[in-house]
């Protein structure tokens, strides 16, 4: 299976793509999604953002019609030693936050010293989380909307910990990105806006 973002802006050259490789599709929606199957036995799987269930007409074109983006909603991005995170006003990006925490990296040496130095950046590490959590607090704390992570997992689950961050809504898609900057974020919400696709080929 592959899966991909696709803007709503090009989803439909990507299904006349779709059925050119593989053929008549026939469209259902189930469980909130819209459900293709083509004449070669391939399969896609297409989600709204924003974690919305989708329950209109079979067709790409009404799903695509069906996508809002909300007035409220949010993207919190981690890595050891790097958060990005932007509270969102529909399509525009409202207050935003971008950070480096320096967090070493691994050592060769062995015995005790190899010990310290785990220490020293397991604790370098939770500053990170916990300077990450601080803002995420400030920017993301009263979000009422969806908020999309990416990352690193369990720096996201480190700085979710925080009690302060338990009624955060989180949904798909999962964004795997590099260490996040303000262009990493800039594309990050982007991505966040797009369809969601699962491609099984035959």
């Amino acid at each position: 299976m592959v899966s991909v973002l696709v803007p709503s802006s090009r989803w439909p050259r990507w299904c006349e793509n779709f059925e050119r490789g593989h053929g008549p599709t026939t469209y259902r929606v189930a469980d909130g999604v819209l459900l293709g199957a083509a004449e070669d036995g391939s399969h896609a799987t297409a989600r709204l953002p924003y974690g919305a269930a989708y329950d209109g007409p079979a067709t790409p074109g009404d799903l695509v019609a069906a996508l809002v983006v909300p007035g409220d909603w949010g993207v919190l991005l981690v890595r050891k030693g790097g958060f990005a995170m932007a509270r969102m006003k529909g399509a525009a990006m409202g207050e935003s936050k971008t950070g480096q925490r320096h967090v070493q990296g691994r050592t060769k040496a062995g015995g005790q010293s190899q010990q310290r130095f785990a220490r020293r950046r397991d604790n370098q590490a939770r500053q990170a989380y916990e300077a990450a959590a601080e803002h995420a607090v400030r920017i993301l704390g009263d979000c009422h909307g969806p908020v999309v992570t990416g990352g690193d997992h369990a720096a996201v689950g480190e700085v979710l910990g925080d009690p302060r961050l338990s009624r955060l809504r989180v949904v798909d898609p999962w964004l795997a990105v590099p260490d996040p900057r303000r262009g990493v974020l800039e594309q990050s919400v982007i991505d966040a806006g797009a369809i969601q696709v699962d491609v099984t080929n035959a």
